[in-house]
């Protein structure tokens, strides 16, 4: 890779769109400048892609806000919407991201090359990148959107790929301590050890955080710990990694709020009642029944996600000669967790009825009027990413492979909420009424890829190459769900296996540089998306409603596949225009035709039901996009710069289709969930030791149905962030720093994640957080 700095400007963030010198001008960065505050961008021309890759370093991650998820902090590029209801983007349950008309479960993610699965919230394949990684670890987030890179170790990437690195262990012995305070009694420790040189090409570190802060509109401890470790031998031809992540956090759920006509009652919020077991008693009648004017949109005792997660890998780089690099990497991650909700008796009578169908309800599920449920996952993946590079002349080839196997069990499970010895939700329970359904299913992944970059003129680069994807999963259902329990189905779940072999998903790129100052990209590439491996839930075979289904979608289902065709010009040019010094820019043109679309129709009409079962699942025609992202910096001299990014993206549906007898009008729709327009500004400014950014989001009308009849309006966020360097303080100090973050500087109302899961008349939503305030003190040792 070669890495290009951009214009001199202590307004990082500022330089975000990718205003960079082309690949003929390029030098490597000196330490010194590695040090400085300043966005850079990563054209990746040695040995993976042909068009541009936007990087994040980690100085920019965390001045965004100290601990922030990886995948928030990329939400000020162009063409990028992540939505969250808490301010550092930690709670999985309401979380939303699109980038260029993809959601989140059709996109790559990465930690160093080993593959984080596709993010959803239901665990099967992977973890997040906050639970993977502790955010201060972070070396560097690469955002390649509209097509990743062959090499990619994901089965979902149809629309980019987020790539996180860690960082490596600094080169001097020393310490770093960082504490937050803020609003909700926020306290977030963070404490990392340096062992500097210790000979022989060997360092590394170890760090630790703790997290702790209360939900921000009901009595619920947000966080958890995280311990991270990390080594590296550095020989004469190669280098030895290993990493370890260690992370055990409960997030308590904020639950949806039911948005339909004949839903009254539409609040802001919906808390839970937790720990007040007093009022959640008189909060149901005697036989577990909620207020009725209160409809869907009830509070539920509690809610919560538990997650304990082990992650590691090594890795070896061997070099041969100057021209072959041998690249190797074993990776496990060990996942058990659960979602848990203690809800009241009418929220789920039907299943309970079936399973007590004589018995007082009440009193079997510890007179309460309350049971607890969950979702119990288990994870056991392992894998290999094995991968050559050779330099032949003008060419540079490159081919690898990655196998992945994981058994990943999921069980839905009823317990008592006790009057004597009532659960939290920060407790395992044990003792399971009964198991309502458990899913096993085991999956091997293979995919091989190959290409080639050729050096054409010293100004233009070409790269060719394609990958295969194949997977092999086999699902089973040790516990089946009696008859009746399970909407949207009265006989036992499927069971089976799938193959789906894709043996050429070719790529083609081209970067040229027109001037010193200039340069043009474009890539096609053609990528697919292999079915989800998950059993209760989801767009997945495996949670169709009967065998019938499952064998038929088997015999004509197709896996989602996309064409993703961008092209583009970037620049950056100094000036002399009196107070600008600098203006620079990239607009980025995209259209992507995405077929074999699977639509996901939830099984039950209140979105937010607790019952569960199979929703409706089959493949309903293509999608057309067509997008444009503009974003320039104008640099004001030596102190001011002032970044606007302005998206526009055109996501249709281009088929109606056919759900039992009738015909749902989605021809010529927008997809739900992605606005047409967005746009986002930093104006940022450096005295000294001082820096300050304004920076504002604004998001388009977004709808929320598949046929468009209900949407969400527009509205502009702003956010506020300052710091002051401290400098060496005290004696042994090295530095030191504070900073204040301010989220949601308006304190605006407005609708965040939406969950969409009706063809009309219903969806969900989740708030906005209000307005909170971070101090945050950094000393280093």
């Amino acid at each position: 890779m070669q890495i290009r700095h951009l214009l001199a400007s202590a307004a990082a963030l500022a330089l975000l769109t990718g205003l960079t010198l082309p690949a003929s001008a390029q030098q490597a960065p000196d330490a010194a400048a590695a040090d400085t505050d300043q966005m850079q961008e990563v054209i990746v021309t040695s040995s993976r892609r042909s068009a541009s890759e936007i990087e994040l370093p980690t100085r920019e991650i965390q001045a965004i806000m100290p601990g922030v998820n990886a995948v928030k902090a990329i939400n000020m590029l162009p063409g990028v919407i992540f939505q969250n209801a808490d301010p550092w983007g930690n709670n999985e349950q309401n979380s939303s991201l699109y980038i260029h008309g993809f959601n989140a479960q059709q996109l790559g993610y990465t930690l160093d090359g080993v593959p984080l699965g596709d993010q959803s919230y239901g665990n099967y394949n992977g973890l997040s990148p906050q639970r993977a990684i502790i955010s201060e670890n972070i070396g560097r987030i690469s955002l390649a959107s509209g097509a990743g890179d062959l090499g990619t170790a994901s089965t979902s990437n149809l629309g980019g790929t987020l790539a996180v690195f860690s960082d490596d262990p600094k080169a001097d012995a020393g310490a770093q301590v960082e504490q937050v305070f803020g609003s909700y009694d926020t306290f977030r420790t963070f404490a990392r050890i340096d062992t500097g040189d210790l000979g022989g090409g060997n360092s590394g570190y170890v760090s630790f955080v703790r997290q702790d802060s209360r939900a921000w509109d009901f009595n619920g401890q947000q966080g958890g710990y995280q311990v991270n470790g990390k080594f590296v031998h550095a020989g004469d031809k190669g280098t030895l990694k290993a990493f370890f992540d260690w992370s055990d956090k409960v997030e308590p759920n904020e639950d949806a709020t039911s948005i339909a006509a004949n839903q009254a009652y539409q609040p802001y919020t919906r808390p839970f009642l937790y720990p007040d077991l007093t009022k959640a008693l008189t909060y149901v009648d005697a036989k577990g029944n909620t207020p009725a004017a209160l409809g869907a949109n009830y509070s539920n005792y509690f809610s919560a996600a538990q997650r304990t997660d082990y992650l590691g890998y090594v890795s070896y780089d061997y070099q041969f000669s100057d021209d072959l690099v041998w690249h190797n990497q074993v990776y496990y991650h060990h996942d058990d967790g659960r979602g848990i909700v203690a809800l009241p008796i009418s929220g789920a009578a039907s299943v309970f009825k079936v399973y007590y169908p004589t018995q007082d309800l009440k009193t079997v599920l510890g007179n309460t009027g309350y049971g607890v449920r969950t979702t119990e996952y288990t994870i056991d993946r392992e894998g290999v990413r094995s991968n050559a590079t050779y330099t032949l002349g003008d060419h540079q080839i490159e081919g690898g492979v990655w196998w992945e196997h994981n058994e990943t069990t999921t069980a839905r499970r009823w317990y008592q909420l006790s009057l004597t010895n009532p659960l939290t939700p920060y407790d395992v329970p044990d003792n399971a009424l009964f198991t309502q359904v458990e899913s096993k299913i085991t999956n091997d992944v293979i995919q091989p890829y190959l290409q080639d970059q050729w050096q054409v003129l010293p100004t233009v680069k070409l790269q060719a190459g394609f990958k295969a994807s194949l997977q092999f999963a086999d699902g089973k259902m040790p516990v089946q769900p009696l008859p009746g329990s399970y909407s949207g189905t009265t006989v036992n779940l499927p069971q089976g296996q799938i193959d789906t072999k894709e043996g050429f998903l070719p790529q083609v790129g081209a970067l040229w540089d027109i001037t010193g100052n200039d340069q043009l990209f474009f890539n096609i590439q053609k990528n697919l998306r292999q079915y989800i491996t998950y059993g209760l839930g989801g767009a997945s075979p495996w949670s169709l409603g009967n065998q019938a289904a499952f064998d038929l979608f088997k015999k004509t289902g197709n896996p989602e596949t996309s064409w993703t065709y961008e092209a583009g010009w970037r620049g950056d040019h100094p000036v002399d225009l009196g107070f600008i010094t600098g203006i620079g820019g990239q607009i980025n043109y995209y259209h992507v035709d995405f077929s074999n679309r699977q639509l996901l129709i939830s099984p039950n009409a209140t979105l937010t039901s607790f019952v569960g079962g199979v929703g409706i699942l089959q493949n309903v025609g293509s999608v057309t996009t067509d997008g444009v992202d503009v974003a320039a910096t104008v640099h004001l001299g030596d102190h001011f710069s002032v970044y606007d990014a302005l998206s526009y993206n055109h996501s249709q549906y281009d088929q109606n289709y056919v759900s039992g007898a009738s015909t749902v009008q989605t021809a010529g729709k927008l997809i739900p969930g992605d606005p047409e327009w967005m746009n986002r500004f930093i104006v940022s400014s450096n005295y000294g030791a001082f820096g300050a950014k304004v920076s504002g989001e604004y998001y388009g009308k977004r709808y929320a149905t598949y046929t468009n009849d209900l949407w969400v309006p527009s509205y502009w966020q702003f956010n506020l962030e300052a710091s002051y360097d401290l400098g060496a303080i005290a004696p042994g100090v090295k530095s030191s720093s504070i900073a204040l973050n301010v989220t949601n500087l308006m304190d605006k109302k407005a609708a965040s994640t939406i969950t969409v899961g009706s063809a009309s008349g219903t969806y969900a939503i989740y708030p906005l957080a209000p307005r909170q305030f971070f101090v945050t003190l950094k000393a280093g040792f």
